[in-house]
């Protein structure tokens, strides 16, 4: 299980010892690798009573092009240089290259996070 608790390691590389258990607050979450395909979305809560908007799977991209900002169709994932294998299992992240209606992309925004996926043409 992920965790957000301080580091059971210390700089020098001893180890800390535990003062508690896991904190509900401490609690960490599994990525939300966004795919391509018919769009889900859903909605997780934060702290505060705030809510956050995860994308599942997407099928359009928000393209910045030189006349601005065009609706493209999600057509595959080309390169992720954060993980090879996500290619192959047609996961968006920042950072990846994406094949698009309007021409390869790289992504800008975080998907898992903001729930839309904007892009920048590549050539």
């Amino acid at each position: 299980m992920k965790s957000h608790a301080r580091s059971t390691k210390k700089r020098t590389g001893g180890r800390r010892r535990a003062v508690r258990k896991k904190r509900k607050h401490e609690m960490g979450s599994s990525p939300t690798e966004t795919r391509v395909g018919e769009e889900k979305l859903k909605v997780a809560e934060t702290h505060g009573g705030n809510t956050k908007v995860r994308a599942i799977a997407k099928t359009v991209a928000s393209v910045a092009t030189d006349d601005g900002a065009v609706a493209a169709d999600i057509e595959d994932v080309v390169e992720n240089p954060s993980n090879p294998n996500y290619v192959r299992r047609n996961i968006i992240t920042k950072g990846a290259i994406i094949e698009t209606s309007a021409g390869r992309a790289r992504v800008t925004s975080r998907p898992g996070q903001d729930g839309q996926v904007n892009a920048v043409l590549v050539e």
